[in-house]
Order: C-alpha cells, then sequence, then structure tokens
C-alpha cells in the first residue's frame, strides 16, 4: 500500500513541478503574440493550469500527507519539506493569479519575471530533494525555542497583547 501511496505521489511531483517549471515560459510568450494567437495560448495555458497541474499539485499533497501519516515521519527535516511545499504552492498561486491576468488587452509578462519564477521554482525543488534525500539530523537546539515548544507562539502573542 505505502509503495503504491509513494509512486502516485512521486508521479504527481513531477507532474505538478513540471508543469509550474513550464507555465513561466508559456506567460513570456504572451507579449510576442496577436489577439488570435493569444487567445490560443490563453487556453493552452489554462487547459495546462487548471487541467494538469492544479490536479497533479491536489494528488501531490493528498498522497504526501497519506505518507507522513503511514510512514510516522515527524521529524525536522520533514516539517522544514513542508516549509518548502507550502511555498510551491504559493508559487502555484502566483501563477493562477498571472493566467488571470495576463491576457488582458495589454498583459505582458518581462522576461526577467520568467527566469526569476523559474530560478525560484527550481531553487525550492532542489531543497525539498535535498531534504528529502539526505534526512539531515538537525538537532533540537538548532530549532528555536518557540518552534519546538507547543502553545509558545501563542503566548508570544499574547504577551504582546495590551492588558486591560
Amino acid at each position: 500500500m505505502i509503495a503504491w501511496l509513494k509512486a502516485i505521489h512521486i508521479a504527481a511531483l513531477i507532474v505538478w513541478c513540471g508543469g509550474l517549471l513550464v507555465l513561466p515560459g508559456l506567460f513570456v510568450r504572451r507579449a510576442r503574440l496577436q489577439k488570435k494567437d493569444a487567445a490560443e495560448l490563453h487556453r493552452l495555458t489554462r487547459t495546462l493550469f487548471i487541467g494538469i497541474t492544479s490536479p497533479a499539485g491536489f494528488i501531490a499533497v493528498v498522497a504526501g500527507t497519506g505518507l507522513l501519516f503511514a510512514r510516522e515521519v515527524f521529524a525536522t527535516w520533514m516539517m522544514l519539506k513542508l516549509v518548502g511545499v507550502g511555498l510551491l504552492v504559493i508559487i502555484h498561486i502566483r501563477a493562477g493569479h498571472v493566467i488571470l491576468n495576463l491576457f488582458e488587452d495589454n498583459g505582458r509578462y518581462a522576461p526577467w519575471r520568467r527566469w526569476t519564477m523559474t530560478a525560484a521554482t527550481s531553487a525550492v525543488i532542489t531543497v525539498i530533494l535535498v531534504l528529502i534525500l539526505s534526512k539531515p539530523a538537525i538537532e533540537g537546539n538548532d530549532v528555536p525555542a518557540w518552534l519546538r515548544t507547543p502553545g509558545a507562539l501563542q503566548s508570544s502573542f499574547e504577551t504582546m497583547m495590551p492588558t486591560p
């Protein structure tokens, strides 16, 4: 069961990350196209995002969550990996926002944004891969106390609030 879940997780991650890496290249093509061709590119981009990349991201997160509980991997490196996954989700949401606004009449996507988003996505994917493959032993003392103590963040906010 776990082997199948892991295979589904890895396959979905490959599709999701591949989609996130391809989208900025499609976005930058928008500036070079006339209205009819831009409409075709818009349809292709939306199909890739809504029909392939988003479902793959959902499946990857659900399968990963299942693996997390099936394997009972509650280590510090795993929590850092989850931060990386959160960053991938933010990149995914940003790509959806760009799709909504890019294909207006004067929509533009600067080439430097393409390279910035591609580099950011590649960096996050690399960090996640390094964490998964090396599973570094991160000591508890390396992490701030407010991250190690249950309820510490809440008590920090309570002490910052003015007393009546």
